[in-house]
C-alpha cells in the first residue's frame, strides 16, 4: 500500500465537495471494514513489536518507526473478536487522530475507494450505544462497517475533559448567556464535551447531527426572516459525518448570502497536516483538533470578545 499518501492535490481537491476516501481492510473474515484516507500516514507490514509495560490490553506493543515510537492497537480485539495472531502476516495502518499518532493491527488492506458522503449512513439504530460503528456504507453490493476510532481510543487512553481556564469572570458569563452556538457533530458524545465547555461560560446551545441536517436548519430560519449570523455566536461543526460533511457545510454556508456572516470553526479529529489548507479553502474561520476543552474553550471566549468588546475578562 505504499503510496497511500502520494497524491495530496488530488485528495485536497475532494474538499467541499462532499466527498471522501476510504481505505479498506478486513480484520479476521469477509467483512470490509473502511477509514478515512485523511487520517492515514501510512500502511506497512507489522513490523516486530516491543511489549509495554503496564499498557491497556488492546495495545499489543510498539514499533519503532521512522525514528518514532508508535503503539500499536489490536482492532479486532477492540471490537470484540478474537486478538489477532500471527503477527508478521499483518499489517499495520499507522494514523493521526486528535493530534496523535498510532497504529491499528489489521489482517489485510484491500484499496481506496472514492464516495460520497451521502453515500454513508449512520448505523441501525438497534445497534446500541455500545456499538462501536460510526457509519456503514456500501462498496461494490458489500456492506462497508467504519470503526467508531474515537471511542477506541478513548477506552485506551482516556483524555481529561476539564477545563482549567482561569479568570472566566461573572461579566463574561452574563454575557454569554445572552449568546447561542450552533454545534454539529454526528457523535453523542463529542457534542456533550462541546456543550460542557460552552457552559464553562454559560453559553447555550442548539445540536445538529450532521451537516445536511444543519444546513437545512439554518436555511429555514433564513426562509422564516431571521438572521443566522445575529441568532448564533458561533457554528463548531465536525467534519466526518454522514450525509454532509463540515467542509461542504462550510462551503455551503459561505454560498449562501443569507448565511455567509456566520462565523464557522471546524472541531475535529482530522488532525493531520493539510487541514490549514482545507480549512482555508471552504471559509471556515478557525479549526481546532478534538479534544482541546482548554483551547476550544478559549476560542468561544475569543468569539465572545470579538462581538461584544466591551466585555473584558481575564481568561487566558
Amino acid at each position: 500500500m505504499a503510496g497511500v499518501l502520494d497524491s495530496v492535490n488530488r485528495r485536497t481537491q475532494l474538499v467541499g465537495q462532499n466527498r471522501l476516501e476510504l481505505l479498506l481492510f478486513r480484520l479476521d473474515g469477509r467483512q470490509l471494514y473502511g477509514i478515512n484516507v485523511f487520517k492515514v500516514r501510512e500502511v506497512l507490514n507489522c513490523p516486530p513489536l516491543s511489549s509495554l509495560p503496564k499498557s491497556n490490553p488492546l495495545v499489543r506493543g510498539v514499533a519503532h518507526i521512522r525514528g518514532s515510537t508508535i503503539p500499536i492497537i489490536d482492532l479486532s480485539r477492540a471490537i470484540g473478536q478474537r486478538p489477532a495472531e500471527e503477527l508478521e502476516q499483518k499489517f499495520i495502518i499507522i494514523t493521526e487522530y486528535n493530534l496523535k499518532v498510532q497504529a491499528f493491527l489489521v489482517s489485510a488492506v484491500e484499496r481506496i475507494v472514492n464516495m460520497m458522503w451521502e453515500e454513508v449512513h449512520p448505523p441501525p439504530s438497534g445497534a446500541g450505544n455500545q456499538n462501536y460503528l460510526t457509519a456503514v456504507t456500501e462498496v461494490d453490493q458489500q456492506l462497508v462497517e467504519i470503526i467508531d476510532v474515537e471511542k477506541i481510543l478513548s477506552e485506551v487512553a482516556p483524555r481529561s475533559e476539564a477545563i482549567t481556564l482561569t479568570g472566566i469572570d461573572d461579566a463574561l458569563i452574563a454575557q454569554g448567556g445572552q449568546a447561542h452556538v450552533l454545534v454539529v457533530d454526528d457523535s453523542r458524545i463529542a457534542r456533550k464535551q462541546v456543550l460542557n465547555c460552552l457552559g464553562s461560560v454559560g453559553i447555550e446551545a442548539t445540536s445538529c447531527q450532521n451537516g445536511k441536517e444543519a444546513l437545512e436548519f439554518l436555511k429555514r430560519l433564513a426562509d422564516e426572516g431571521q438572521e443566522p449570523a445575529r441568532k448564533f455566536l458561533m457554528v463548531i461543526s465536525d467534519i466526518e459525518m454522514p450525509e454532509m460533511d463540515g467542509y461542504t457545510l462550510a462551503t455551503e454556508i459561505r454560498a449562501d448570502a443569507r448565511l455567509k456572516d456566520l462565523h464557522v470553526l471546524l472541531h475535529t479529529s482530522l488532525s493531520g497536516v493539510f487541514n490549514k489548507a482545507m480549512v482555508d479553502k471552504v471559509g471556515a474561520d478557525n479549526f481546532i483538533a478534538k479534544f482541546q476543552p482548554d483551547e476550544l474553550t478559549q476560542a468561544v471566549i475569543d468569539r465572545l470578545k470579538a462581538v461584544h468588546p466591551a466585555v473584558h475578562s481575564t481568561a487566558a
